[in-house]
């Protein structure tokens, strides 16, 4: 208690101001470091933030990467595994930062969700395709080892050339969306 001076010189005891709490921005939906321990077993974090495909081409490529290695060669594949494994788990803290920053006005949300793109369906097709050739002995894996640097060079042209053509684009600016105005364009 303290107490305040009166106007006729006596001192009139006061309550202590009550500490009012300061208020709570809104929660963001995913917590990053969550999804990197989860993602400590790979594909666990990516399904934590709700993209079950990329969950199952990072755990397919952990596991594809330790029978490689096993049983293909030990070379390309014994490099592929801290790979996919550190990449998974960058991948899961950066997806769930972002989903964080959308969710709380940061950043746009993209027109095209590219999270769960048809090249994850794609690429799951061809792994699944050679692995099932080389069960059938129709394929022998172990003969195309010498030539697994042509898979990296493809990578990497089809990065540069996707990163050129973004940067070839010119930039969108939208104005404020209408709220009679559908994904499509036309009006409601």
């Amino acid at each position: 208690m303290s107490t305040s001076p009166a106007g006729t010189g006596e001192a009139v005891p006061t309550l202590p101001l009550a500490a009012t709490p300061a208020p709570l921005g809104p929660k963001p939906p995913k917590n990053p470091w969550l999804a990197l321990v989860l993602s400590l077993f790979p594909g666990l974090g990516q399904v934590y933030n709700g993209q079950p495909a990329k969950a199952f081409v990072f755990f397919s490529g952990w596991v594809g990467s330790i029978y490689g290695a096993a049983e293909i060669d030990p070379f390309p594949f014994a490099f592929l595994i801290p790979f996919v494994y550190l990449y998974n788990l960058i991948d899961a803290f950066r997806t769930a930062s972002l989903i964080n920053a959308r969710a709380l006005g940061g950043l746009p949300t993209p027109e095209e969700e590219t999270f769960e793109s048809p090249l994850w369906g794609g690429s799951l097709l061809v792994l699944g395709l050679l692995l099932l050739l080389n069960n059938l002995g129709w394929l022998h894996l172990a003969a195309l080892a010498r030539y697994w640097p042509v898979a990296l060079i493809v990578a990497g042209a089809a990065f540069l050339y996707g990163s050129i053509q973004r940067r070839r684009e010119p930039p969108v600016h939208r104005g404020p969306e209408s709220s009679t105005e559908t994904r499509d364009g036309s009006v409601l």
